[in-house]
């Protein structure tokens, strides 16, 4: 646990200027659930406060509460730069490098605010002045709620905080399946329902609420481009931007579907490749040994954790799934 944070309750609520909260691009539940989850805190604690991420994001997150005080930085850059130049405090939410928040990330940098970072990834950049960082921790929001309990006032958390914490241990964890599942984050869980959460409730809102389109492309990966690899170990699914296109799919339609190849009995490693356009995007998930944090590093400048991590290529999409194809044979030790 990296824990460096000196500013309080009193110093936060006795500020003269604007207090920022961010997260990482095209932001998932658990960086939608942080930001909010402090936001409403802060609401709570009688401190101004503004949520500015750097992208749009899944609808299923649209349900949380304060989405509507969401700004988006591309929709807005110059007010949304005015208030980052202007702020004494930037909290940087579930992201480990500048590069994450994109063009966002220069006007952060050049901030003389007190950037504070809470994030669980590997290897954190030298980017903040106070941080509350575990490497490892199932995830950010769960960090959230250890900072408010550590450094601020744990009395000041009510149900719609519950709530965005809630979908970030959810989401992260894969519901409590993945193996960053803690005590902690089980003890978390049970607090924040005594807090007036609703598991089954916050269920059917971030996974019941599918389109028909983002179903309907979900058959179509399964059965016609998902290969299995390796000795029955290795599962790669694959999407043309034709496909993407044809089956007119939004931000958020395609989280969760790498998941489906670890679901196949024997898989060790599960990868999925997206025809995005200028870039080739790519999802890596896996169980037990496999480090998918490592091989996309080393091979498709990504990153992440051990069993989740992200990558990107300008190969294209055919040269890109032929590269996996022949660097994942260099891992076989860890299948």
């Amino acid at each position: 646990m990296q824990d460096t944070i000196r500013h309080n309750l009193d110093q936060l609520r006795n500020h003269s200027g604007k207090i920022i909260i961010t997260a990482h691009h095209k932001p998932d539940g658990d960086a939608m659930g942080s930001t909010l989850g402090l936001y409403n805190y802060f609401k709570n604690a009688g401190i101004d406060s503004s949520v500015i991420v750097p992208t749009d994001y899944a609808s299923n997150l649209n349900w949380l509460p304060g989405n509507d005080d969401v700004r988006i930085y591309g929709d807005d850059m110059q007010a949304c730069d005015n208030e980052i130049k202007n702020a004494d405090y930037i909290f940087c939410l579930d992201f480990n490098a500048l590069s994450r928040i994109n063009q966002m990330g220069e006007m952060v940098s050049d901030s003389n605010a007190v950037i504070i970072l809470i994030d669980h990834h590997q290897s954190p950049e030298d980017f903040d002045n106070e941080r509350f960082v575990e490497i490892g921790a199932s995830s950010t929001c769960e960090l959230i709620y250890r900072y408010i309990n550590t450094h601020l006032d744990s009395t000041l958390m009510n149900e719609k905080v519950g709530q965005c914490i809630y979908t970030g241990l959810i989401t992260d964890t894969g519901s409590f399946r993945f193996s960053s599942t803690t005590s902690k984050t089980i003890r978390t869980a049970a607090d924040l329902m005594d807090l007036g959460v609703v598991p089954d409730e916050i269920y059917r809102s971030l996974f019941d609420q599918n389109r028909i389109e983002r179903l309907q492309l979900l058959g179509h990966l399964l059965s016609n481009n998902l290969e299995i690899l390796e000795e029955g170990k290795v599962a790669l699914g694959y999407l043309t931007l034709e496909e993407i296109e044809r089956f007119n799919i939004v931000t958020g339609d395609t989280e969760g579907f790498v998941n489906y190849g670890l679901g196949i009995a024997g898989v060790k490693m599960s990868a999925l490749i997206i025809d995005r356009g200028p870039l080739v995007k790519m999802s890596f998930r896996s169980v037990d040994a496999f480090p998918c944090n490592i091989f996309s590093a080393e091979n498709f400048n990504g990153g992440g954790h051990k069993n989740a991590a992200g990558g990107a290529s300008q190969d294209g999409l055919e040269q890109t799934i032929d590269k996996f194809k022949s660097v994942i044979q260099n891992y076989r030790a860890f299948l």
